[in-house]
């Protein structure tokens, strides 16, 4: 079965241009259910449409965004060779400082709570997409 939440966020995005006189806008979408085990899943349905399915900041969505989106296979190479998983960690459940410069990227702990209740199945997805974050790292 498929569960559909409803985000008021920049998640599985299209940028979208009305016109030249118009600024691209974010289009609000509902986003789909994935496999907690599965980074990779994650990353394609919720990271990509603004930070590129490679990870670079160069999403569909990114030219829509009030700041540009991280580069996130640079992240071990700004952090002096050190993948920084508490940040990262803190940044996917939306704790901390918005180290990304604004709330455009939707704070995804609220987002996997309303999947599941389950405090387990939660921290279980915050690890697989960070664990494919540090995956996807410049070498």
């Amino acid at each position: 079965m498929r569960i559909l939440i409803t985000a008021i966020s920049a998640l599985a995005l299209a940028a979208i241009c009305a016109g030249q006189d118009q600024k691209a806008q974010v289009k609000k979408v509902r986003i789909e259910y994935t496999q907690p085990d599965s980074g990779v899943d994650m990353f394609k349905g919720y990271c990509a449409p603004c930070h590129g399915n490679d990870g670079k900041g160069t999403g569909p969505a990114a030219a829509a965004l009030k700041k540009a989106p991280a580069d996130l296979t640079a992240l071990t190479r700004k952090n002096n060779g050190k993948f920084p998983e508490l940040e990262v960690t803190n940044t996917i459940r939306g704790e901390g400082g918005a180290s990304h410069g604004s709330r455009d990227m939707p704070m995804w702990g609220d987002l996997f709570r309303s999947v599941s209740a389950d405090h387990m199945v939660v921290d279980l997805r915050v690890k697989n997409l960070s664990d494919y974050i540090r995956s996807i790292q410049d070498k």
